[in-house]
């Protein structure tokens, strides 16, 4: 019975501390699955062999492209990192479409682990190799040592600081934290860590071999090594010897049967203490962007200059309770420090993200780097332009805050923060509604395998948005480049007769200098998608034509059959 009392109570709290992987597990499969169906021709009796392909096939075709974990790949996720891989790193690994983006996960792993990213080797690569190779050699019990609970810290921690052990177990006198008096025990180890980071200092983690088979087991009941605990009159504590307790006492409920004692109603105190180090034992070792996380956690003061850079959100309808969220960043190269080694001038950039709901629960977070590799003579070049960061996270309507921090690695003091709170939208399936209107400096379409995968691709667009300082300014594009703009509209009704919608876009563009109108046009929507609720608008227009100034753009969409309308706008600037 006590071993179901210990069974129940860690069940809690493993779900008192867990994180909602399967939840984040199926939000990440939902946004791999989701893509996007745009044309711009449309004949009146296509070919049924080129045909576009609905909504529906193309989640279809989607999930036949991605490629089911295998081989090295499957092996790196389920042994060489399954004691130090986060949760959200996992989830992400696993919503992976390809080999290319799973080696470049790979790669930044451990990157991100590296205690010198500027060194070619890793060291801390090598030595959880090293762990491995130890663990199966020293803790192989019917299985490999690396699944074994002594395999799982000793690769997870490294090697303890001091190990106390009873191979044979036998006579044990209890300390007085135990209750005193002496018993007869299996085989266990006790080992401490002096210190250990996120978990805390003088760590002592308990092992036991009840089975006498070599497979110890990590326990926070220290009375589970008392052989004689189920033996009536077996092993007395020093009040049990005396009369002042009795040994059905120690089965009253609680984490451990341990007899009363000296010092038991202290230790009792502890049971919490005890759950919450095992809970942190379990999880994966901190990761490197832990400096970072200060400035977020505890709005540390900056002690060096601050490193600007701009944040944008948009929102792309992916379910009825889904909505991805595009999180883009952007960084001018001339705020960056680089060093030159061999003639190429390098600079890294840190990035740390989390966003979280208004009660406080992290929703989802991130963490990357950013790196600008140029030959020195072509460096002062580079330090014109800017370099520019893409997460999309699949979020749940509701109020969130995000917040990032970047770190300029060549210049440690020299960090940046960002803290904004957002609304992400719900599409109601009765009203007609829209995506951000995304202005970008590059679209295109992405080859098939690549759909709904990597950095700046929305289905089977990939469109790299401006950014500017504040969501009131207009983002700014040179006479030499184009405006590419892209919107998804959603929920238009289909007429019941034809079988396709009627709606109407229209596309102005004015001079908010002279208000005069500079572009118009108008398209229907049936021409894009003719039997689909959801139509994705993307075009491009060449700015040569615009004299240095600032614009807008506005789109509008009117539902014939709902009778509905709505208009989505945004400014941008036009430079030399």
């Amino acid at each position: 019975m006590s071993r179901i009392r210990l069974i129940i109570t860690l069940a809690f709290l493993i779900a008192f501390w867990g994180h909602p992987a399967s939840k984040v597990r199926a939000q990440a499969a939902q946004t791999q699955d989701t893509s996007l169906n745009t044309s711009d021709n449309a004949t009146q009796q296509p070919n049924p062999l080129k045909r576009k392909l609905s909504d529906r096939e193309i989640r279809e075709q989607q999930k036949e492209l991605r490629q089911e974990l295998k081989g090295p790949y499957k092996k790196w996720l389920d042994q060489d990192v399954r004691w130090i891989i986060t949760d959200q790193e996992r989830n992400a690994f696993l919503s992976l479409s390809n080999d290319e983006e799973r080696d470049a996960f790979i790669e930044q792993f451990w990157r991100r682990r590296n205690p010198d990213p500027e060194s070619p080797d890793n060291s801390y690569r090598e030595e959880v190799y090293r762990r491995i190779a130890y663990a199966n050699e020293h803790f192989a019990a019917g299985k490999p040592g690396w699944m074994t609970d002594r395999g799982h810290m000793y690769i997870a921690w490294g090697p303890p600081d001091s190990i106390d052990s009873h191979p044979a177990g036998g006579p044990y006198n209890r300390p007085m934290s135990e209750g005193g008096g002496q018993t007869e025990t299996y085989p266990f180890e006790v080992w401490n860590y002096r210190h250990l980071d996120g978990v805390g200092e003088n760590i002592d983690i308990e092992f036991v071999d009840p089975c006498m088979c070599g497979d110890y087991h990590m326990t926070i009941n220290r009375a589970e090594k008392d052989a004689l605990l189920h033996v009536p009159g077996g092993g007395p504590t020093l009040d049990e010897e005396m009369g002042r307790a009795s040994k059905k006492d120690r089965f009253n409920g609680g984490l451990e049967q341990l007899g009363k004692g000296p010092m038991s109603s202290m230790e009792g105190s502890k049971e919490f203490d005890r759950l919450e180090q095992y809970a942190k034992l379990e999880a994966a070792p901190m990761i490197k962007f832990k400096d970072l996380d200060e400035f977020m956690t505890s709005h540390k003061v900056l002690t060096g200059p601050f490193f600007p850079f701009d944040v944008r959100t948009d929102f792309v309808r992916v379910t009825d309770d889904t909505v991805l969220v595009p999180i883009t960043l952007q960084i001018r190269n001339r705020d960056i420090t680089y060093k030159t080694t061999d003639g190429v001038a390098k600079g890294v950039v840190n990035i740390l993200g989390r966003v979280s709901t208004i009660t406080g629960r992290i929703a989802q977070t991130f963490e990357d780097t950013v790196e600008v590799d140029e030959p020195s003579e072509l460096l002062p070049k580079t330090l014109n332009s800017k370099s520019v960061y893409w997460k999309a996270l699949p979020l749940r309507p509701g109020r969130y805050r995000l917040d990032v921090v970047i770190k300029d690695v060549n210049l440690p003091d020299h960090i940046g923060t960002y803290a904004r709170s957002f609304i992400v939208p719900e599409y109601d399936d009765d009203k007609l509604a829209a995506s951000s209107l995304i202005l970008a400096d590059k679209m295109q379409q992405v080859p098939s395998k690549d759909i709904g995968t990597g950095q700046f691709v929305i289905g089977n667009t990939f469109i790299r948005p401006r950014v500017s300082a504040t969501s009131t300014q207009p983002v700014s594009f040179n006479r030499d480049q184009s405006l590419d703009f892209w919107m998804q509209v959603y929920n238009l009704k289909i007429n019941p007769k034809t079988k396709q919608n009627e709606a109407t876009v229209h596309y102005l563009v004015t001079n908010l200098g002279t208000h005069k109108t500079l572009f118009e046009t108008t398209e229907s929507a049936n021409k894009l998608n003719p039997n689909s609720d959801q139509v994705t608008l993307e075009k491009s227009m060449p700015l040569a034509s615009l004299q240095p100034g600032k614009y807008e753009i506005t789109i509008s969409v009117n539902d014939g059959v709902s009778k509905q309308q709505l208009a989505q706008s945004a400014p941008f600037e036009v430079t030399q």
